[in-house]
């Protein structure tokens, strides 16, 4: 189709203007990392709250809206996977996505980080190996990302995030499993066709999740949304975000399923960011900053100059970034380095998570999603022209596919991509009565950043 058949009143769409090959989703996942990172110095180094905390009236954060941003563009990148894959191809590739990295993270925080913070406070390595929420039982608790324990045989209590209490060494993690489920339910709607011949439920499910935001918003008191589960392997589940989370998560999925329905003009963005202004910095951030952010987002992906473009894409740090800049930034507290001031210690915490970044992605990530292909049995000999994957879009689907839903392999690579949140502080994660090593705390509220 011509140009202008994917443009609304003469103004260009998502459709016409994303391409697989030329976009900026690499380098805004990349921001979006750094930015964690940047706001987790605030909490970790100075027991201070997140970034944006008091800028915002306390309705959000810079971690927080990261956060935010992951999810986008995870429902936006994921959404086109369960489209073009079989659902055992389609689990098979998040797996590898998610599970190498976590693993290798949790072992690597166990009995190489935790050691080392154990013999800075004084301990023995017996104490510490022995103790009864040790390391062995945190791998063990926290293998398929339920994050049931975040403390590690007593340490860092004496963290300004501890605050004399025993406290998280990967805080960032409590996020993973909700991208999980969110993965599920992309799995679900594609198993049922949804994502196929059903497309405007998922529009129907973001709006209610969206409806539900508002009340909540509107009328806190009223609404008590609770925990869920715990369900099998997961645990159990914020309600409250997990309906913000899956919401943001369905908007990216949206505009995925419906691009030629979603223009992207400067005028646009002008008022979409005078919108998340004014929610940030007035009031109402849920309601009309919600979804100006996620407009943003997604025009920022399709119009930021094209030097950014190669960011992420053959190097892609973000997810270790993830995984291993709470632990460098807590062990670099415990170490004093407040003294460094906030500037000093974005710079050296930023240096070491990024090696460790490096060294996750040479050595575990990519060598995992290099099996991403791999089959199982015998491979049956082609009697006819090459078929399709199960789960890409027929022919006559056509205008609702995105470039990167149509080409070949290398267009395939940025449904792949990593899509993980990168998350922020969670309230408070050091030893209490609320959760499962950590303090109590209101489930619904934010995650600090």
């Amino acid at each position: 189709m011509s140009a202008a058949g994917w443009r609304i009143g003469g103004v260009r769409t998502l459709a016409d203007r994303f391409s697989s090959r030329a976009n900026s989703i690499g380098f805004l996942r990349h921001l979006l990392a750094f930015d964690v990172l940047v706001a987790h110095t605030w909490p970790l180094a100075f027991g201070a709250p997140s970034l944006g905390t008091t800028l915002t009236h306390k309705q959000t954060d810079l971690g927080t809206l990261s956060v935010y941003g992951f999810f986008i563009l995870s429902g936006f990148l994921i959404t086109a996977s369960g489209r073009k894959f079989g659902i055992g191809r389609f689990s098979w590739h998040r797996f590898l996505r998610i599970f190498p990295g976590l693993w290798v993270c949790l072992l690597v925080t166990a009995f190489a980080i935790a050691p080392v913070a154990a013999l800075i406070e004084g301990r023995s390595l017996g104490s510490y190996l022995h103790h009864s929420r040790g390391p062995w039982e945190y791998v063990t608790a926290n293998w398929f990302a339920s994050m049931s324990q975040y403390p590690i045989s007593g340490l860092l209590s004496g963290t300004p995030y501890g605050h004399g209490k025993p406290s998280a060494f990967d805080g960032s993690l409590w996020s993973l499993k909700y991208e999980l489920l969110c993965y599920v339910l992309v799995g679900i709607l594609a198993v049922t066709a949804v994502l196929r011949r059903a497309r405007p439920l998922v529009s129907l499910l973001a709006v209610a999740g969206f409806v539900v935001i508002v009340f909540e918003t509107v009328s806190p008191d009223v609404l008590d949304l609770g925990t869920l589960g715990p369900l099998p392997l997961l645990g159990s589940f914020s309600v409250g975000q997990l309906v913000t989370l899956g919401t943001l998560f369905l908007f990216g999925a949206v505009a995925q399923l419906f691009p030629n329905r979603v223009p992207l003009h400067p005028a646009l963005a002008v008022v979409a960011g005078v919108l998340l202004a004014i929610g940030l910095f007035v009031d109402g951030f849920p309601v009309i900053g919600l979804p100006a952010y996620a407009y943003l987002l997604l025009y920022a992906v399709v119009a930021l100059p094209a030097k950014l473009h190669a960011v992420g894409r053959k190097r892609d740090y973000s997810y270790g970034v993830y995984i291993y800049a709470f632990p460098v930034q807590q062990m670099l507290a415990l170490v004093g380095g407040a003294a460094l001031g906030a500037a000093g210690f974005i710079v050296v915490s930023s240096a070491g998570s990024f090696a460790l970044a490096a060294l996750s992605w040479h050595l575990v990530e990519r060598p995992a999603m290099a099996l991403k292909d791999l089959r199982i049995g015998r491979r049956r000999t082609p009697e006819a022209p090459p078929q399709a994957e199960p789960g890409t879009p027929p022919a006559a689907d056509a205008e609702s596919v995105l470039p990167s839903q149509r080409a070949s392999s290398e267009s395939q690579r940025w449904s792949e991509v990593p899509t993980l949140p990168l998350t922020a502080v969670p309230e408070r994660v050091v030893a209490g009565p609320g959760v499962p090593g950590g303090d109590a705390h209101d489930p619904r509220t934010p995650p600090l950043g």
